[in-house]
């Protein structure tokens, strides 16, 4: 079966915008909803709550279901759910109802996400990394465009025209992967068990699963906790701190363009070097920095290292397991939403136990892990990848 792999490039990068507009989009709207439904403070923390666990669901699933049926289904059937959950977002009056619309949102959204970063590694064949990494620019130009989106135009137009309009957008991409042409299903009978089972004993993947596992945790503390620890440590307005947030996210925009384009043929050990000096710095430029504008240009530095990560690493696995990719990708997906989910805890139990100041702290501990893994996988793939 032929297929264009600039039109397939093109149909990933839909997907994964979408990826970043599913992912910013219930908090960018919440307070709408808790307007709307008159939602309490209990009720709106269970909304929260129930996206990740649609995403880990979709991220389990994508895998099995693109190596036995292909990506093409599977796309489709994910913006099915993203257009359904999207709408019943922008017009449900029922909270209960609600939680299933959020629950398809991160169904849809999982599954989308996985798919796509498993289509490009498979449509290249050589510098999987690097196209992976403009990939994810366009998971950036989502997430920050939703907000922007809705700040422009909420004064004019109602939050929910604007949810249904992006409802409708995700069809219609749905649409448009459905007459494009996808690679054939790789196992048409399903993966061998055999064949999964290698994927939990081999100790490259399960050492890249665990790095992955600390780089999703990471991001999250960055994303969930940084604009409460500027507020209490610099007494800045909350606004400003959302902002200097918006910079962690444009500088990994920024460096994943540069890795798909001047570091486009950078080894990985080279790359990785590049991006620990980049996290440590960041982290200092934060821990030591007593104005806003030396926090900002911590948190550039800081998405800037820590763009790198999620590429290369599924430019390993890709390479590893070319013949049963979407379920090696979803294997690394589910450990590393397991590992965002739990490090976010174990920095909200030490933030209200000891104080939000050891964010920083938290964040060299694990910087010191990741350096650790990421000299064991070199070591480990040197002479396969």
């Amino acid at each position: 079966m032929t297929y264009n792999r600039k039109t397939l490039f093109r149909a990933a990068c839909a997907g994964m915008l979408l990826f970043g507009v599913c992912m910013i989009t219930l908090g960018s709207v919440a307070s709408d909803l808790r307007e709307k439904l008159q939602l309490n403070d209990l009720s709106s923390g269970a909304l929260f709550s129930i996206l990740p666990l649609g995403i880990i669901a979709g991220s389990l699933f994508f895998g099995p279901a693109a190596d036995k049926y292909g990506y093409k289904i599977l796309m489709v059937i994910s913006t099915i759910f993203l257009f359904a959950g999207f709408e019943g977002l922008a017009f449900t009056k029922s909270a209960s109802l609600l939680k299933l619309f959020i629950l398809f949102i991160g169904i849809g959204g999982g599954a989308i996400n996985g798919a796509t970063n498993a289509l490009v590694s498979d449509i290249s064949e050589k510098e999987k990394s690097a196209n992976i990494s403009l990939l994810g620019v366009f998971y950036g130009l989502g997430a920050l465009g939703m907000p922007l989106v809705l700040g422009l135009l909420k004064s004019r137009i109602s939050f929910e025209i604007i949810v249904a309009a992006v409802g409708i957008i995700t069809l219609l991409s749905g649409i448009y992967f459905l007459i494009i042409t996808f690679p054939a299903p790789k196992q048409s009978t399903g993966v061998p068990l055999s064949r999964s089972l290698k994927l939990i004993k081999d100790k490259a993947i399960l050492t890249i699963a665990l790095f992955l596992c600390f780089q999703s945790g990471f991001e999250a503390i960055i994303n969930n906790w940084t604009t409460t620890y500027l507020i209490s440590r610099l007494s800045i307005a909350g606004n400003s701190a959302l902002y200097a947030l918006s910079s962690f996210v444009a500088g990994m925009v920024i460096m994943r363009l540069l890795m798909g384009s001047i570091f486009r043929s950078t080894s990985p050990a080279r790359l990785l070097v590049i991006f620990f000096s980049l996290i440590l710095s960041g982290l200092l430029l934060l821990k030591a920095g007593q104005s806003f504008n030396l926090s900002i240009a911590g948190l550039i530095l800081l998405g800037a290292g820590l763009a790198g990560g999620f590429p290369i690493m599924l430019g390993f696995v890709g390479t590893l397991y070319s013949e049963i990719s979407g379920t090696a990708f979803s294997f690394i997906f589910f450990i590393a939403l397991i590992g965002n989910t739990l490090i976010n805890l174990l920095m909200g139990a030490i933030a209200q136990k000891f104080g939000i100041e050891h964010l920083i702290t938290f964040a060299l501990a694990e910087t010191v892990i990741m350096i650790l893994l990421a000299i064991s996988i070199v070591r480990k793939t040197k002479n396969i990848v």
